[in-house]
């Protein structure tokens, strides 16, 4: 089976490629590391591609890319798509820094990419903007969260970290306690997407900067009372998109032993994979979401 093990960048189809790259450079804090006639490849500070952008009619979340490991056999990962039914291909990629890729679109309509050999885009880069040191996890409105869980549980190695109740999941492929999630609704469209930063003294710069360039905080600062307990804030870019800056997701380092490390939020110890409540609030504190980010992320 194919195990995808990170996240690696996130592509956007945008109707205004300047104002895009504007805002990812200026607002986020990312590195314009390579531009050609209608697309910009943006990378952390820390060198990493992150974001790809591309022009076009819509703004949507057109593609996910995943490392697996480096020994992977990519003629064994096409031919296990192709007994599952799946449609795929393998490319040498023209995207900055990554090598080959197997790339096929998930039930969603999604194209996703796997790689393995990649290369840092620079490093230590001096940035302006609230600065992340990776993209975290993107969340998407499916309209079966079960169906398109099972499809990157069985089809791309991830383990679900938690239901809430039966219609909003998050999985991880990695230590991070989600890296997708998928939320059950009428319309198929990207949720939020999410980047990490160091911590707790990085939010609150991260607000600073939206106070000045008067940014709305749609929700925030906050600790998740549920699953993921990070403390985020979220707005809105030029796009409409909900972009999260968080810090504190739980991690579950250790797979055998099947539990997230221990913190002093948790509700249970200790906290387990398992089905949330919906509407449960123990634990967390903050501002309730504001009228704006439900209307965002209206189902």
């Amino acid at each position: 089976m194919i195990q995808a093990r990170r996240i690696g960048h996130a592509t956007f189809e945008t109707p205004d490629l300047d104002r895009a790259v504007d805002y990812y450079k200026e607002i986020t804090g990312l590195v314009l590391a390579e531009r050609e006639p209608g697309r910009a490849f943006l990378a952390s500070k820390l060198g990493q591609l992150v974001v790809q952008l591309e022009e076009g009619s819509n703004a949507q979340c057109t593609g996910l890319s995943f490392e697996v490991a480096p020994d992977s056999d990519f003629d064994a990962m096409r031919r296990s798509l192709t007994e599952q039914g799946i449609a795929s291909e393998l490319a040498n990629d023209s995207v900055p820094g990554i090598g080959r890729v197997l790339k096929f679109k998930d039930p969603k309509g999604t194209n996703i990419e796997l790689f393995s050999e990649w290369n840092y885009l620079g490093k230590h880069h001096q940035v302006i903007g609230v600065g992340p040191y990776k993209l975290g996890h993107v969340a998407f409105i499916v309209d079966d969260a079960k169906k398109t869980t099972d499809f990157y549980t069985q089809v791309l190695g991830f383990r679900v970290s938690d239901w809430v109740e039966d219609f909003f999941s998050f999985l991880r492929c990695g230590p991070d306690h989600h890296t997708v999630n998928f939320l059950t609704g009428k319309k198929t469209q990207m949720h939020h997407i999410a980047f990490e930063v160091k911590d707790f003294a990085h939010i609150q710069n991260a607000c600073e900067l939206f106070g000045q360039k008067e940014i709305p905080i749609i929700w925030g600062p906050l600790r998740h009372s549920g699953p993921g307990h990070n403390i985020s804030t979220y707005h809105q870019n030029p796009d409409s998109h909900t972009v999260e800056f968080y810090t504190e997701l739980d991690q579950m380092k250790d797979e055998t032993l099947g539990y997230f490390e221990p913190r002093p939020w948790h509700h249970d110890t200790p906290q387990r994979p398992k089905v949330w409540r919906k509407g449960n609030s123990r634990g967390g504190w903050g501002p309730p979401p504001t009228e704006a980010y439900l209307r965002s992320s209206r189902t």
